[in-house]
Protein backbone atom coordinates (compact mmCIF):
# COMPACT_ATOMS: atom_id res chain seq x y z
CA UNK A 1 0.00 0.00 0.00
CA UNK A 2 0.88 3.41 -1.02
CA UNK A 3 1.37 5.78 2.08
CA UNK A 4 0.51 9.47 0.51
CA UNK A 5 2.85 11.96 1.80
CA UNK A 6 2.03 15.81 1.46
CA UNK A 7 4.29 18.47 -0.41
CA UNK A 8 6.10 19.50 2.51
CA UNK A 9 7.54 15.91 2.28
CA UNK A 10 8.66 16.31 -0.85
CA UNK A 11 6.31 13.35 -2.39
CA UNK A 12 3.50 14.34 -3.81
CA UNK A 13 2.24 17.35 -5.75
CA UNK A 14 -1.47 17.77 -5.13
CA UNK A 15 -1.91 21.06 -2.74
CA UNK A 16 -5.39 19.64 -1.58
CA UNK A 17 -8.51 21.71 -1.63
CA UNK A 18 -8.97 24.53 0.62
CA UNK A 19 -10.24 24.83 3.77
CA UNK A 20 -13.83 26.52 4.71
CA UNK A 21 -13.85 29.54 6.84
CA UNK A 22 -15.27 27.02 9.90
CA UNK A 23 -11.83 25.56 10.36
CA UNK A 24 -10.11 28.73 10.93
CA UNK A 25 -12.31 29.63 13.04
CA UNK A 26 -12.14 26.28 14.68
CA UNK A 27 -8.42 26.75 14.45
CA UNK A 28 -8.92 29.46 17.20
CA UNK A 29 -10.30 27.07 19.52
CA UNK A 30 -7.20 24.68 19.21
CA UNK A 31 -5.12 27.28 20.19
CA UNK A 32 -6.35 27.74 23.94
CA UNK A 33 -5.13 24.66 25.36
CA UNK A 34 -2.08 25.01 23.65
CA UNK A 35 -1.46 28.26 25.26
CA UNK A 36 -2.54 27.29 28.40
CA UNK A 37 0.06 24.00 28.54
CA UNK A 38 2.64 26.24 27.74
CA UNK A 39 1.32 28.64 30.87
CA UNK A 40 1.12 25.65 33.04
CA UNK A 41 4.71 24.78 32.22
CA UNK A 42 6.03 28.43 33.37
CA UNK A 43 4.02 29.46 36.09
CA UNK A 44 4.87 26.76 38.89
CA UNK A 45 7.88 27.87 39.08
CA UNK A 46 6.81 31.66 40.27
CA UNK A 47 4.57 29.44 42.30
CA UNK A 48 7.63 27.22 44.10
CA UNK A 49 8.44 29.56 46.53
CA UNK A 50 4.61 29.93 48.22
CA UNK A 51 3.80 26.16 47.67
CA UNK A 52 7.23 25.16 49.65
CA UNK A 53 6.31 27.20 52.76
CA UNK A 54 2.78 26.02 52.86
CA UNK A 55 2.90 22.01 52.15
CA UNK A 56 6.64 22.47 53.04
CA UNK A 57 7.80 19.60 50.35
CA UNK A 58 10.67 17.91 50.70
CA UNK A 59 13.39 18.33 48.22
CA UNK A 60 12.84 15.26 46.72
CA UNK A 61 8.92 15.80 46.85
CA UNK A 62 9.71 19.29 45.21
CA UNK A 63 11.80 17.81 42.41
CA UNK A 64 8.66 15.74 41.61
CA UNK A 65 6.19 18.55 42.12
CA UNK A 66 8.21 20.07 39.06
CA UNK A 67 9.20 17.22 36.93
CA UNK A 68 5.80 14.71 37.26
CA UNK A 69 4.19 16.92 34.39
CA UNK A 70 6.91 16.56 32.14
CA UNK A 71 7.38 13.03 32.89
CA UNK A 72 3.82 12.00 32.24
CA UNK A 73 3.19 14.29 29.02
CA UNK A 74 6.94 13.10 27.39
CA UNK A 75 6.04 9.14 28.37
CA UNK A 76 1.85 9.65 27.21
CA UNK A 77 2.08 11.20 23.83
CA UNK A 78 2.87 8.14 21.45
CA UNK A 79 -0.53 6.55 22.89
CA UNK A 80 -2.51 9.45 22.90
CA UNK A 81 -1.59 10.19 19.32
CA UNK A 82 -2.36 6.83 18.33
CA UNK A 83 -5.83 6.70 20.78
CA UNK A 84 -6.94 9.85 19.00
CA UNK A 85 -7.08 8.14 15.63
CA UNK A 86 -9.06 5.36 17.16
CA UNK A 87 -11.74 7.30 19.31
CA UNK A 88 -11.62 10.24 17.27
CA UNK A 89 -9.38 13.59 17.45
CA UNK A 90 -11.99 15.88 18.90
CA UNK A 91 -13.05 13.45 21.34
CA UNK A 92 -9.59 12.87 23.11
CA UNK A 93 -9.13 16.65 22.65
CA UNK A 94 -12.35 17.14 25.00
CA UNK A 95 -11.93 14.10 27.67
CA UNK A 96 -8.24 15.69 27.90
CA UNK A 97 -9.59 19.04 28.57
CA UNK A 98 -11.88 17.54 30.79
CA UNK A 99 -9.49 15.90 32.52
CA UNK A 100 -7.05 19.00 32.41
CA UNK A 101 -9.66 20.58 34.28
CA UNK A 102 -10.38 18.21 37.12
CA UNK A 103 -6.79 18.18 37.76
CA UNK A 104 -6.24 21.94 37.99
CA UNK A 105 -8.82 22.30 40.56
CA UNK A 106 -7.16 18.97 42.54
CA UNK A 107 -3.85 21.09 42.21
CA UNK A 108 -5.00 24.28 43.14
CA UNK A 109 -6.65 22.86 46.54
CA UNK A 110 -3.95 19.81 47.12
CA UNK A 111 -3.45 19.98 51.27
CA UNK A 112 0.05 18.19 50.99
CA UNK A 113 2.81 17.38 49.03
CA UNK A 114 1.73 14.31 47.77
CA UNK A 115 -1.66 15.38 46.66
CA UNK A 116 0.15 17.89 44.52
CA UNK A 117 1.85 15.82 43.14
CA UNK A 118 -0.49 13.06 42.22
CA UNK A 119 -2.34 15.75 40.69
CA UNK A 120 0.69 17.33 38.39
CA UNK A 121 0.63 13.78 37.18
CA UNK A 122 -2.91 13.72 36.63
CA UNK A 123 -2.29 17.13 34.09
CA UNK A 124 0.69 15.45 32.63
CA UNK A 125 -1.40 12.36 31.60
CA UNK A 126 -4.60 15.26 30.58
CA UNK A 127 -1.63 17.35 28.68
CA UNK A 128 0.15 14.53 26.86
CA UNK A 129 -3.79 15.16 24.82
CA UNK A 130 -3.42 18.61 23.13
CA UNK A 131 -0.62 18.62 20.88
CA UNK A 132 -1.24 15.01 19.43
CA UNK A 133 -4.93 15.47 19.19
CA UNK A 134 -4.72 19.59 17.81
CA UNK A 135 -2.19 18.79 15.80
CA UNK A 136 -3.91 15.76 13.70
CA UNK A 137 -7.09 17.78 13.81
CA UNK A 138 -5.01 20.75 11.64
CA UNK A 139 -4.22 17.94 9.47
CA UNK A 140 -7.58 16.56 8.30
CA UNK A 141 -8.87 20.58 8.62
CA UNK A 142 -6.18 21.63 6.11
CA UNK A 143 -6.06 19.22 3.24
CA UNK A 144 -4.05 21.98 1.33
CA UNK A 145 -0.51 22.20 1.57
CA UNK A 146 0.34 25.73 1.89
CA UNK A 147 -3.01 26.57 4.19
CA UNK A 148 -1.66 23.85 6.54
CA UNK A 149 1.71 25.42 6.78
CA UNK A 150 -0.10 28.79 7.90
CA UNK A 151 -2.02 26.60 10.66
CA UNK A 152 0.78 25.16 11.74
CA UNK A 153 2.78 28.81 12.35
CA UNK A 154 -0.43 29.80 14.02
CA UNK A 155 -0.60 26.73 16.48
CA UNK A 156 3.36 26.56 17.08
CA UNK A 157 2.56 30.88 18.17
CA UNK A 158 -0.27 29.55 20.43
CA UNK A 159 2.41 27.63 22.49
CA UNK A 160 4.88 30.78 22.08
CA UNK A 161 1.79 33.19 23.20
CA UNK A 162 1.72 30.92 26.55
CA UNK A 163 4.93 30.65 27.42
CA UNK A 164 5.42 34.91 26.91
CA UNK A 165 1.99 35.47 29.00
CA UNK A 166 2.66 32.55 31.33
CA UNK A 167 5.08 34.74 33.81
CA UNK A 168 2.95 37.73 33.89
CA UNK A 169 -0.38 35.85 34.77
CA UNK A 170 1.30 33.79 37.13
CA UNK A 171 2.97 36.89 38.62
CA UNK A 172 -0.72 38.54 39.13
CA UNK A 173 -1.91 36.43 40.70
CA UNK A 174 0.66 35.37 43.24
CA UNK A 175 0.71 38.66 43.92
CA UNK A 176 -2.96 39.19 45.19
CA UNK A 177 -3.94 35.54 45.38
CA UNK A 178 -2.49 31.75 46.89
CA UNK A 179 -0.05 29.59 45.03
CA UNK A 180 -3.52 27.90 43.90
CA UNK A 181 -4.72 30.38 42.07
CA UNK A 182 -2.09 29.67 39.12
CA UNK A 183 -4.33 26.40 38.67
CA UNK A 184 -7.31 27.52 38.76
CA UNK A 185 -6.79 29.46 35.71
CA UNK A 186 -7.03 26.30 33.77
CA UNK A 187 -10.65 25.65 34.25
CA UNK A 188 -12.47 28.29 32.66
CA UNK A 189 -10.22 28.18 29.57
CA UNK A 190 -10.85 24.16 29.62
CA UNK A 191 -14.68 24.35 30.04
CA UNK A 192 -14.87 27.03 26.95
CA UNK A 193 -12.93 24.21 24.96
CA UNK A 194 -15.26 21.65 25.84
CA UNK A 195 -18.11 24.01 24.89
CA UNK A 196 -16.90 25.11 21.63
CA UNK A 197 -15.42 22.31 20.61
CA UNK A 198 -18.69 19.68 19.26
CA UNK A 199 -19.70 23.25 17.35
CA UNK A 200 -16.66 24.67 16.11
CA UNK A 201 -14.56 21.03 15.29
CA UNK A 202 -15.06 18.18 13.24
CA UNK A 203 -14.42 14.85 14.24
CA UNK A 204 -11.91 12.42 12.59
CA UNK A 205 -10.84 8.59 13.13
CA UNK A 206 -9.40 5.84 11.17
CA UNK A 207 -12.44 4.05 10.53
CA UNK A 208 -9.68 0.66 9.73
CA UNK A 209 -8.00 1.04 12.91
CA UNK A 210 -8.22 -1.57 15.49
CA UNK A 211 -7.50 -2.36 19.22
CA UNK A 212 -4.64 -0.22 20.66
CA UNK A 213 -1.94 -2.74 21.94
CA UNK A 214 -1.45 -2.64 25.25
CA UNK A 215 1.84 -4.09 25.46
CA UNK A 216 3.11 -1.80 23.02
CA UNK A 217 1.69 1.39 24.83
CA UNK A 218 3.13 0.17 28.12
CA UNK A 219 6.45 -0.36 26.21
CA UNK A 220 6.20 3.33 24.96
CA UNK A 221 5.46 4.94 28.51
CA UNK A 222 8.24 2.99 30.20
CA UNK A 223 10.99 3.55 27.38
CA UNK A 224 10.08 7.46 27.05
CA UNK A 225 9.87 7.89 31.10
CA UNK A 226 13.30 5.83 31.83
CA UNK A 227 15.30 8.33 28.86
CA UNK A 228 13.36 11.15 30.28
CA UNK A 229 13.87 10.21 34.02
CA UNK A 230 17.55 9.36 33.40
CA UNK A 231 18.37 12.33 31.57
CA UNK A 232 17.25 14.53 33.77
CA UNK A 233 18.98 12.31 37.08
CA UNK A 234 22.49 12.97 35.34
CA UNK A 235 21.89 16.99 34.74
CA UNK A 236 21.03 17.21 37.99
CA UNK A 237 23.33 14.80 39.52
CA UNK A 238 25.97 13.50 36.67
CA UNK A 239 26.51 10.59 35.13
CA UNK A 240 25.17 8.61 38.11
CA UNK A 241 24.80 4.59 37.85
CA UNK A 242 20.91 4.71 38.33
CA UNK A 243 20.68 7.71 35.36
CA UNK A 244 22.99 5.93 33.16
CA UNK A 245 21.04 2.63 33.78
CA UNK A 246 17.40 4.17 33.10
CA UNK A 247 18.62 5.60 30.06
CA UNK A 248 19.82 2.31 28.93
CA UNK A 249 16.57 0.56 29.75
CA UNK A 250 15.01 3.48 27.66
CA UNK A 251 17.09 2.68 24.82
CA UNK A 252 16.65 -1.01 24.84
CA UNK A 253 12.74 -1.08 25.45
CA UNK A 254 12.82 1.72 22.71
CA UNK A 255 14.69 -0.81 20.26
CA UNK A 256 11.98 -3.78 20.89
CA UNK A 257 9.14 -1.49 20.93
CA UNK A 258 10.37 -0.51 17.47
CA UNK A 259 10.98 -4.29 16.11
CA UNK A 260 7.49 -4.92 17.41
CA UNK A 261 5.98 -2.20 15.77
CA UNK A 262 7.47 -3.46 12.23
CA UNK A 263 6.48 -7.04 13.06
CA UNK A 264 2.58 -6.28 14.07
CA UNK A 265 -0.40 -6.06 11.08
CA UNK A 266 -1.58 -3.24 12.82
CA UNK A 267 1.09 -1.48 14.83
CA UNK A 268 1.09 1.26 17.82
CA UNK A 269 3.01 3.57 15.77
CA UNK A 270 3.75 3.28 11.65
CA UNK A 271 7.26 3.09 11.98
CA UNK A 272 7.38 2.96 8.08
CA UNK A 273 6.64 6.69 8.73
CA UNK A 274 10.22 7.01 9.01
CA UNK A 275 11.31 4.94 5.94
CA UNK A 276 11.21 8.64 4.44
CA UNK A 277 14.28 10.27 4.45
CA UNK A 278 12.70 14.09 4.64
CA UNK A 279 10.25 13.10 7.33
CA UNK A 280 13.22 11.19 9.38
CA UNK A 281 15.93 14.10 8.88
CA UNK A 282 12.95 16.29 9.80
CA UNK A 283 11.83 14.84 13.11
CA UNK A 284 16.14 14.69 13.64
CA UNK A 285 16.53 18.29 13.08
CA UNK A 286 13.21 19.12 15.62
CA UNK A 287 14.56 17.03 18.09
CA UNK A 288 18.10 18.63 18.51
CA UNK A 289 17.48 22.27 17.83
CA UNK A 290 14.59 21.47 20.92
CA UNK A 291 17.68 20.48 22.44
CA UNK A 292 19.83 23.47 22.02
CA UNK A 293 17.05 26.14 22.38
CA UNK A 294 15.87 24.73 25.54
CA UNK A 295 19.38 23.99 27.02
CA UNK A 296 19.91 27.28 26.25
CA UNK A 297 16.95 28.91 27.59
CA UNK A 298 17.37 27.37 31.50
CA UNK A 299 20.82 28.78 31.31
CA UNK A 300 19.58 32.34 30.16
CA UNK A 301 17.16 32.43 32.70
CA UNK A 302 20.09 31.51 34.89
CA UNK A 303 22.15 34.17 34.06
CA UNK A 304 18.81 36.54 34.22
CA UNK A 305 18.46 35.86 37.77
CA UNK A 306 21.93 34.58 39.44
CA UNK A 307 24.32 37.12 37.19
CA UNK A 308 22.11 39.71 36.79
CA UNK A 309 19.90 39.77 40.28
CA UNK A 310 16.32 39.68 38.61
CA UNK A 311 13.65 38.41 40.16
CA UNK A 312 11.29 35.75 38.50
CA UNK A 313 9.04 37.88 37.20
CA UNK A 314 11.28 40.41 35.51
CA UNK A 315 13.44 38.16 34.18
CA UNK A 316 10.33 36.44 32.70
CA UNK A 317 9.67 40.11 31.04
CA UNK A 318 12.78 40.37 29.47
CA UNK A 319 12.16 37.14 27.68
CA UNK A 320 9.07 38.27 26.72
CA UNK A 321 11.08 39.85 23.66
CA UNK A 322 12.28 36.28 22.49
CA UNK A 323 9.17 34.82 23.18
CA UNK A 324 7.58 37.20 20.61
CA UNK A 325 10.33 36.97 17.65
CA UNK A 326 9.01 33.47 18.28
CA UNK A 327 5.73 34.18 16.99
CA UNK A 328 6.95 36.74 14.10
CA UNK A 329 9.20 33.91 12.63
CA UNK A 330 6.37 31.38 12.92
CA UNK A 331 3.81 33.61 10.97
CA UNK A 332 6.43 34.78 8.31
CA UNK A 333 7.51 31.52 7.52
CA UNK A 334 4.14 30.67 5.38
CA UNK A 335 5.23 33.93 3.61
CA UNK A 336 8.32 33.06 2.78
CA UNK A 337 7.26 29.64 2.11
CA UNK A 338 5.28 31.02 -1.07
CA UNK A 339 9.06 31.48 -2.72
CA UNK A 340 12.08 29.48 -1.29
CA UNK A 341 12.02 25.83 -0.17
CA UNK A 342 11.48 23.88 2.67
CA UNK A 343 15.41 23.22 2.04
CA UNK A 344 16.55 26.56 1.84
CA UNK A 345 14.05 28.04 4.91
CA UNK A 346 15.07 25.30 7.22
CA UNK A 347 19.09 25.53 6.78
CA UNK A 348 18.64 29.79 6.45
CA UNK A 349 16.70 29.15 9.97
CA UNK A 350 19.30 26.94 11.82
CA UNK A 351 22.02 29.74 10.40
CA UNK A 352 20.27 32.65 11.36
CA UNK A 353 19.67 30.46 15.04
CA UNK A 354 23.29 29.68 14.97
CA UNK A 355 24.61 33.07 14.66
CA UNK A 356 22.00 34.68 17.01
CA UNK A 357 22.64 31.94 19.61
CA UNK A 358 26.65 32.93 18.76
CA UNK A 359 26.00 36.90 19.95
CA UNK A 360 25.71 35.06 23.38
CA UNK A 361 29.31 34.52 24.43
CA UNK A 362 29.82 38.37 24.68
CA UNK A 363 27.51 37.84 27.57
CA UNK A 364 29.06 39.06 30.86
CA UNK A 365 27.18 40.87 34.43
CA UNK A 366 27.12 44.15 32.15
CA UNK A 367 25.83 43.64 28.92
CA UNK A 368 23.43 46.37 27.96
CA UNK A 369 19.80 45.13 27.77
CA UNK A 370 19.37 46.34 24.54
CA UNK A 371 21.48 44.07 23.12
CA UNK A 372 20.20 41.43 25.42
CA UNK A 373 17.31 42.02 23.80
CA UNK A 374 18.94 42.04 20.23
CA UNK A 375 20.67 38.65 20.52
CA UNK A 376 18.21 36.44 21.84
CA UNK A 377 15.41 37.94 19.26
CA UNK A 378 17.96 37.06 16.52
CA UNK A 379 18.00 33.81 17.90
CA UNK A 380 14.41 33.15 18.52
CA UNK A 381 13.43 34.39 14.99
CA UNK A 382 15.77 31.88 13.51
CA UNK A 383 14.59 28.85 15.46
CA UNK A 384 10.82 29.62 14.62
CA UNK A 385 10.97 28.12 11.31
CA UNK A 386 13.28 25.00 11.67
CA UNK A 387 10.19 24.22 14.09
CA UNK A 388 6.52 25.13 12.14
CA UNK A 389 7.96 23.34 9.37
CA UNK A 390 9.75 20.27 10.90
CA UNK A 391 6.03 19.50 12.21
CA UNK A 392 4.30 20.16 8.71
CA UNK A 393 7.01 17.61 7.35
CA UNK A 394 6.33 14.94 9.74
CA UNK A 395 2.68 15.78 9.91
CA UNK A 396 2.12 15.77 6.31
CA UNK A 397 4.09 13.02 5.48
CA UNK A 398 1.30 10.71 7.26
CA UNK A 399 -2.17 9.56 5.99
CA UNK A 400 -4.75 11.46 7.16
CA UNK A 401 -5.74 8.55 8.97
CA UNK A 402 -2.43 8.31 11.15
CA UNK A 403 -2.08 12.05 11.69
CA UNK A 404 -2.51 11.37 15.64
CA UNK A 405 0.32 9.16 15.69
CA UNK A 406 2.49 10.95 13.50
CA UNK A 407 2.04 14.07 15.81
CA UNK A 408 2.61 12.19 18.88
CA UNK A 409 6.09 10.95 17.36
CA UNK A 410 6.62 14.68 16.79
CA UNK A 411 6.28 15.89 19.81
CA UNK A 412 7.93 12.74 21.96
CA UNK A 413 10.74 13.76 19.74
CA UNK A 414 10.34 17.31 21.10
CA UNK A 415 9.79 16.26 24.83
CA UNK A 416 13.09 14.47 24.63
CA UNK A 417 15.04 16.94 23.03
CA UNK A 418 13.95 19.35 25.75
CA UNK A 419 15.40 16.69 28.19
CA UNK A 420 18.38 16.27 26.46
CA UNK A 421 18.88 20.40 26.43
CA UNK A 422 18.65 20.24 30.42
CA UNK A 423 20.81 16.90 30.89
CA UNK A 424 23.68 17.21 28.63
CA UNK A 425 24.20 21.38 27.90
CA UNK A 426 22.73 21.84 31.57
CA UNK A 427 25.74 19.28 32.93
CA UNK A 428 28.20 20.48 30.76
CA UNK A 429 27.71 23.72 32.21
CA UNK A 430 27.48 22.24 35.64
CA UNK A 431 31.00 20.51 35.03
CA UNK A 432 32.72 23.47 33.95
CA UNK A 433 31.51 26.21 36.95
CA UNK A 434 32.52 23.35 39.17
CA UNK A 435 35.97 22.71 37.72
CA UNK A 436 36.41 26.65 37.60
CA UNK A 437 35.28 27.31 40.97
CA UNK A 438 37.87 24.54 42.16
CA UNK A 439 40.82 26.41 40.76
CA UNK A 440 39.33 29.82 41.42
CA UNK A 441 38.03 29.65 44.73
CA UNK A 442 39.47 32.56 46.31
CA UNK A 443 41.53 31.74 50.10
CA UNK A 444 39.13 33.90 52.00
CA UNK A 445 36.17 31.91 51.70
CA UNK A 446 35.79 29.72 54.64
CA UNK A 447 36.25 25.87 53.81
CA UNK A 448 32.81 25.04 54.59
CA UNK A 449 31.27 27.85 52.44
CA UNK A 450 33.56 26.71 50.03
CA UNK A 451 32.26 23.52 49.97
CA UNK A 452 29.09 24.30 49.85
CA UNK A 453 29.55 27.48 46.47
CA UNK A 454 30.98 24.81 44.33
CA UNK A 455 27.98 23.09 43.76
CA UNK A 456 25.81 25.97 41.95
CA UNK A 457 25.54 29.45 41.20
CA UNK A 458 22.85 29.42 43.09
CA UNK A 459 24.60 27.81 46.27
CA UNK A 460 27.12 29.92 46.42
CA UNK A 461 24.92 33.22 45.91
CA UNK A 462 23.51 31.77 48.74
CA UNK A 463 25.87 30.87 51.15
CA UNK A 464 27.80 34.37 50.46
CA UNK A 465 24.73 36.00 51.81
CA UNK A 466 26.05 34.31 55.19
CA UNK A 467 29.78 36.49 55.07
CA UNK A 468 31.35 39.13 55.95
CA UNK A 469 33.16 41.56 53.39
CA UNK A 470 35.95 40.95 51.32
CA UNK A 471 34.71 37.05 51.38
CA UNK A 472 30.90 37.60 50.44
CA UNK A 473 31.91 39.97 47.30
CA UNK A 474 34.80 37.76 46.25
CA UNK A 475 33.17 34.57 46.31
CA UNK A 476 30.28 36.44 44.55
CA UNK A 477 32.41 37.71 41.87
CA UNK A 478 33.72 34.26 41.63
CA UNK A 479 31.00 32.04 40.67
CA UNK A 480 29.42 34.65 38.42
CA UNK A 481 32.93 34.25 36.26
CA UNK A 482 32.88 30.63 36.78
CA UNK A 483 29.05 30.12 35.64
CA UNK A 484 29.73 32.76 32.84
CA UNK A 485 32.63 30.48 31.67
CA UNK A 486 30.38 27.77 31.24
CA UNK A 487 27.60 29.03 29.96
CA UNK A 488 30.27 30.74 26.91
CA UNK A 489 31.15 27.08 26.20
CA UNK A 490 27.80 25.18 26.58
CA UNK A 491 26.55 27.84 23.51
CA UNK A 492 29.78 27.23 21.50
CA UNK A 493 28.66 23.61 21.41
CA UNK A 494 25.01 24.42 20.86
CA UNK A 495 26.25 26.98 18.10
CA UNK A 496 28.06 24.12 16.76
CA UNK A 497 25.10 21.45 16.64
CA UNK A 498 23.24 23.77 15.17
CA UNK A 499 25.51 23.99 11.73
CA UNK A 500 26.20 20.87 11.86
CA UNK A 501 21.95 20.71 11.52
CA UNK A 502 21.95 22.94 9.02
CA UNK A 503 24.33 20.83 6.65
CA UNK A 504 21.70 17.77 7.29
CA UNK A 505 19.00 19.71 6.70
CA UNK A 506 20.16 21.64 3.51
CA UNK A 507 21.56 18.02 1.90
CA UNK A 508 18.30 15.85 3.71
CA UNK A 509 15.17 17.97 2.22
CA UNK A 510 16.93 19.25 -0.98
CA UNK A 511 13.84 16.78 -2.53
CA UNK A 512 11.21 18.61 -0.65
CA UNK A 513 8.49 20.65 -2.39
CA UNK A 514 9.38 23.55 -3.66
CA UNK A 515 7.89 27.14 -3.01
CA UNK A 516 4.01 26.77 -2.41
CA UNK A 517 1.09 29.14 -2.81
CA UNK A 518 -2.33 29.31 -1.93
Amino acid sequence: MTTPVDTAAGQMATAGPLAPRSAWVGLLVLMLPCALYAMDLTVLNLAVPALSADLKPTSVQLLWIIDVYGFLVAGSLLTMGTLGDRIGRRRLLMIGAVAFAFGSLFAAFATSAGMLILARALLGIAGATVAPSTLSLIRNMFPNAAERSVAISIWISSYSAGAAIGPLVGGALLEFFWWGSVFLLNVPIMALVVALAPVLLPEYRDPKAGRVDLVSAAMSLVAVLAVVFGLKQMAQEGPTLLGLGAVALGIALGIWFVRRQRAMADPLIDIRLFDNRSCSAAALVYMLAGMVMFGGFVLVHQYLQLVRGLSPLTAGLWTLPWALAFIVGSMVTPLLRRRYSIATLMTAGLIVDAVGMAFLLTLDDGTSWIAFVAMTFVWSVGGAPVFMLANDIVIGAAPPERAGAAAGISETGAELGAALGVALLGTLGTWLYRREMISLMPPEVPAAAAAAARDTLGGAIAVAGTLGQPARELLVDTAREAFLLGLQVTVAVGVAVLFVLAVVAHRSLRRSAQPQSL
